[in-house]
């Protein structure tokens, strides 16, 4: 059964901790739990039902039945039920806030739920009627034409930091084409996709059209990697864990697999560039969401004439910026990080530099004493063979280079396996151009920073940041399957 809480200000009346599926909420078939934990207090939240290979099958079962309809429907039919979802999400947008602030300590003041989750789903409902083919008549005496159509049974796996939105941008794309989905949450923060499933249910989506299980990469992830009914499969989360998925995928049914991983975004700000945007940017950049973020521009490669101007009004800016608190008060800005590993993790990198002997100016070691909340952290001059430079830390943790010319901080900015952001604030827009077409990166920004996004853009990674992508019309095509068909006249 559900968990039943006390009263608070955004606080659901009770907590779902099942599983959804076949548009239904009901326990995993082991009774077995997980258990959540704040962040920021270290109390218990919540225990959630774990799912295991036969809720998988249960859920992969009720999508590949439900498939026929949802895919026979007409497109803004298709359309009118996520539009009818997107409602149900922005009345409930407090509710998301407080339990992704319970799970991972995302701060309730964050705009991913009072508009961005809903308006990701109308975006996908209003490219109903541009999932189209194309034609041909090149052939002599036949007309030619292309068909895009849905894969049928669907999997999805996704990351912890910001699980409606990362699971917006996959069940969107995947259901205004036609497809029925399986979606795996992280068992670091299952309670807002739950609450979203609760929206699915009561906007009325046809049961089995989406399915919501919470649980872990093993044993839950792998059944979904290696189902033979899914035909489609989409993930986001670590490099190296992606790497396991295309392997499983390919071990088992060749499954098409997208993966959005991980990044080392560099940032590069050159002599001329316009410090009162481009340090505050930087700032935020890192600090967002704790640096729990894919995108985030943890490389600094600032020029060496204004480097210390530069490292001077960031650290002020980050001091300020960085601010800490609990993440169900409105007023706090960041919030720790997700769970006691992930801490962990951080501290590892920050002890590193200290080994290194890295300059730190500014924080470098766990802030208070209740909570897994790390300083906001300033490094520079660290080796670019260092895991500093090398490695995502997923924390607020900055590293700020200088550099003097342009061939080098090129080739500096491209030295990683990673390609998913980079960015250039320069008054030259020659230059701006040229560092735009050489990053190895899938967004380039210029004059700005991540989290810049826009819905009718694609977002993906190249090199070891991943492959297909998200959002834009482009997505519908990662979600879709090409067929070619020869008329003769």
């Amino acid at each position: 059964m559900a968990q039943l809480v006390t009263e608070r200000p955004g606080k659901p009346e009770v907590i779902e901790n099942r599983l959804y599926i076949n548009g239904q909420f009901v326990p995993s078939q082991s009774g077995s739990t997980f258990d959540i934990y704040n962040p920021a207090t270290e109390a218990h939240s919540a225990s959630v039902y774990e799912a295991g290979p036969e809720d998988v099958d249960l859920a992969v079962a009720a999508a590949k039945a439900a498939f026929p309809a949802w895919s026979d429907l007409n497109a803004l039919q298709r359309a009118h039920h996520l539009e009818k979802w997107a409602n149900a999400l922005e009345k409930c947008a407090p509710e998301l806030a407080y339990l992704d602030a319970i799970c991972m300590g995302k701060p309730i003041n964050s705009d991913f739920f009072g508009s961005l989750a809903p308006t990701m789903v109308r975006v996908f409902a209003s490219k109903a009627l541009d999932i189209l083919g194309d034609t041909s008549l090149n052939t002599p005496n036949f007309m030619n034409m292309t068909l895009r159509q849905p894969y049928g049974v669907c999997g999805a796996i996704i990351p912890w930091n910001g699980p409606v939105p990362t699971m917006i941008m996959k069940v969107g794309a995947a259901l205004i084409t036609g497809n029925t989905i399986v979606v795996k949450t992280s068992e670091k923060a299952p309670l807002s996709c739950l609450l979203a499933a609760r929206c699915a249910q009561e906007a009325g989506l046809p049961p089995g059209v989406l399915n919501i299980l919470s649980g872990y990469g093993r044993p839950c992830g792998e059944a979904i990697a290696r189902h033979m009914d899914i035909r489609k499969l989409s993930f986001t989360g670590s490099t190296a864990t992606g790497k396991l998925i295309q392997r499983m995928a390919a071990e088992s049914n060749l499954k098409s697999v997208d993966l959005e991983l991980g990044g080392k975004s560099p940032l590069i700000i050159w002599d001329d560039a316009d410090l009162s945007k481009a340090v505050p940017a930087a700032a935020q950049s890192i600090l967002a969401n704790s640096g729990q973020v894919c995108i985030a521009s943890s490389r600094v490669y600032v020029h060496a004439a204004i480097a210390q101007q530069f490292i001077d009004l960031l650290t002020t800016t980050m001091r300020e910026m960085g601010k800490s608190g609990d993440p169900l008060d409105p007023s706090t800005m960041r919030g720790p990080q997700a769970d006691a590993a992930q801490f962990e993790r951080v501290q590892g990198y920050l002890q590193l530099a200290r080994e290194e002997g890295v300059e730190i100016h500014l924080g470098g070691g766990r802030e208070g004493s209740q909570g897994y909340f790390i300083e906001p952290t300033l490094l520079s001059n660290v080796p670019e063979s260092s895991k500093l430079v090398k490695e995502e830390i997923f924390g607020p943790v900055l590293v700020v280079n200088t550099f003097t010319d342009e061939e080098e901080v090129m080739t500096r900015a491209n030295d990683t396996e990673y390609g998913l952001y980079a960015s250039v604030y320069t008054r030259d827009m020659s230059r701006a151009l040229r560092a735009a077409k050489r990053f190895e990166a899938g967004s380039v920004c210029v004059n700005c920073t991540s989290p810049m996004m826009a819905f009718d853009m694609p977002f993906g990674g190249w090199k070891g940041s991943g492959q297909g992508q998200e959002l834009s019309r482009y997505a519908m095509d990662c979600w879709t399957q090409l067929k070619s068909v020869f008329i003769a006249l």
